[in-house]
């Protein structure tokens, strides 16, 4: 008898499926930080083989032979069951190996991806903290040769302070150098004027006394000379008297006209000396009731610089000032309006001080007017200036405090301090 094929045909096993992804070899410097894991055992096939169905019972209970055709029908079937089974099993196997495989080699990627990453981010944290120790050298370097810069120029800074402070100070001293040099010049320029002052007044003090002294000695001589002119004048006139005695008419009547002469000259000179001192009296009256303020002050020199000093004087004791050229102009003005004081100096061109005093003396509007006359040191013109009417002569040069008090005693008042 032949043998039956199982009516069951088993399948057979799926080939073992290849991973999809393929593991790239990791480098050989770098080993992985993560343990790949252990693939988990082989696991039993979860599908059991199916036992055969028995086969179908007949009314004929078959004969031996057919009996061992079942059976072997039965083993075949269940050879077949087995060898399905088993190519089912070693295909979940090979499937469990394949995943556990692509597991493995899907660790072993990440295991690599992960150890590139570290490796990755160690290279980067190392070139970051190389750049970080670049930055840092660098603002280090730029930092020490900022504050080396900053240094220099806080000593070159201080250097400039420190010579413009030298400078300041040295000029200070230059300063107070001159400062001194010019005061110490001033105080000798001040002692050296002080002395020629006093040294000037000295001499003014010693030419007084040797003017006086002179004076002195010429009135002695005039006197003496008077002596004798008289004694000489006696002689004569004995000598006379007695050739007279001859002629007692013709003597007696020349005695007597010349008598007559002398007394109506002294009755002349007494009666112009009697009119100069009521207008005096006159005009110290009015000038009494007069302020400097309402002073009038006249003063006629031909010299600009005498004008403009004697004014200023006058005008520091608040006396009002008019000025004058000269004679011819002083004695315009005076006729248009007659000043409280003149002050007239004796040397001018055209009319001189004397004649202007002659002029104002010889117009009763203006005889009574107070003058001052200031000129040289000479007895002949203080006596020509008294012959012409002037009331005080002041001679060069004169101190200031002296014109005031002859001023303030012509108007009557008293001087002042």
């Amino acid at each position: 008898m032949s043998r039956t094929k199982p009516s069951v045909r088993p399948r057979r096993p799926p080939p073992a499926t290849k991973p999809s992804v393929r593991p790239r070899r990791p480098p050989p410097a770098t080993k992985p930080s993560v343990r790949p894991r252990r693939p988990p055992p082989a696991t039993k096939p979860s599908v059991r083989p199916r036992r055969p169905p028995p086969a179908a019972r007949t009314n004929v209970r078959p004969r031996r032979p057919p009996r061992t055709e079942g059976a072997a029908r039965r083993e075949a079937e269940r050879q077949a069951a087995e060898a399905a089974a088993r190519h089912e099993a070693e295909r979940q196997a090979a499937e469990a190996a394949a995943r556990r495989e692509a597991e493995r080699q899907a660790a072993e990627a990440a295991a690599r991806h992960e150890a590139e990453r570290q490796a990755a981010e160690a290279a980067a944290r190392h070139e970051a903290e190389r750049q970080a120790a670049e930055a840092a050298a660098r603002h280090e370097a730029e930092r020490q040769a900022a504050e080396a810069a900053a240094r220099r120029e806080a000593e070159r800074q201080a250097a400039e302070a420190a010579a413009r402070r030298e400078a300041e100070r040295q000029a200070a001293e230059a300063a107070a150098r001159r400062e001194a040099e010019r005061q110490a010049a001033e105080a000798a320029a001040r002692r050296e004027a002080e002395r020629q002052a006093a040294e000037a007044a000295a001499r003014r003090e010693a030419e007084r006394a040797e003017a006086a002294a002179r004076r002195e000695a010429e009135r002695q001589a005039a006197e003496a000379a008077a002596r004798r002119e008289v004694e000489r004048r006696a002689v004569e006139e004995a000598a006379r008297l007695e050739a007279e005695r001859r002629s007692v008419e013709e003597a007696q009547r020349l005695e007597d006209e010349e008598r007559q002469a002398v007394e109506a000259a002294i009755a002349e000179e007494s009666a112009r000396q009697a009119t100069e001192e009521a207008q005096r009296r006159q005009a110290a009256a009015v000038a009494k009731i007069k302020t400097p303020e309402q002073t009038v002050v006249m003063v006629a020199d031909d010299s600009r610089v005498v004008r403009v000093k004697t004014g200023r004087l006058l005008a520091a004791h608040r006396y009002q000032v008019l000025m004058a050229e000269d004679g011819q102009d002083a004695g315009r003005q005076i006729e248009k309006a007659v000043p409280d004081v003149l002050v007239t100096d004796v040397d001018m061109p055209g009319m001189d001080g004397l004649e202007l005093a002659r002029q104002v003396r010889g117009n009763p509007r203006t005889a009574h007017l107070p003058i001052i006359m200031v000129t040289s040191d000479s007895d002949e013109l203080r006596i020509q200036a008294r012959a012409a009417g002037v009331n005080v002569v002041l001679g060069k040069p004169y101190p200031e405090e002296q014109l005031i008090a002859h001023i303030q005693q012509l108007l009557g008042n008293s001087p002042r301090a």
